[in-house]
């Protein structure tokens, strides 16, 4: 394979986890279509595919997780002004009673703007022949 062409395909491998903006699950489902298409063209695809499916698995992973832990928070902070008696929610957005969505909601936050920017470093790295390796990144796929 011409050294140009596998670049741009690697590159397409990364650049294709935006998929995840138009359906759900394209950060991973895309980049695997096209690594399971192109894995026997050359190794350095290869290689770059399974970095980018295991790079977008472990991404959905950490935000799952933080997802999850964000979830105690927001209900606490919600049904900490229950009104037993009356039935009612008494909204108060205190210091105390916001912490779990600013707080965490912007660690999430954070960690999405990370990928997004470890998604267009490895694109822009395979587009010039770099054999790139996303930091954090749980091998699920060897």
């Amino acid at each position: 394979m011409k050294q140009n062409n596998e670049n741009t395909n690697a590159f397409l491998l990364h650049i294709s986890a935006f998929a995840g903006f138009i359906f759900p699950f394209g950060n991973i489902v895309a980049p695997l279509i096209a690594w399971q298409t192109l894995k026997d063209r050359s190794t350095f695809l290869d290689e770059q595919g399974k970095e980018a499916v295991n790079f977008n698995l472990s991404y959905t992973l950490y935000i799952f997780l933080i997802s999850i832990v964000f979830i105690p928070f927001a209900f606490g902070s919600f049904f900490r002004n229950w009104d037993n008696f009356n039935h009612h929610i008494n909204i108060d957005f205190n210091m105390n009673n916001i912490f779990g969505f600013i707080g965490l909601g912007s660690i999430t936050g954070l960690i999405y703007l990370i990928g997004i920017a470890l998604v267009i470093i490895a694109s822009l790295k395979a587009r010039e022949g770099e054999n790139y390796k996303y930091p954090f990144t749980i091998k699920f796929v060897k």
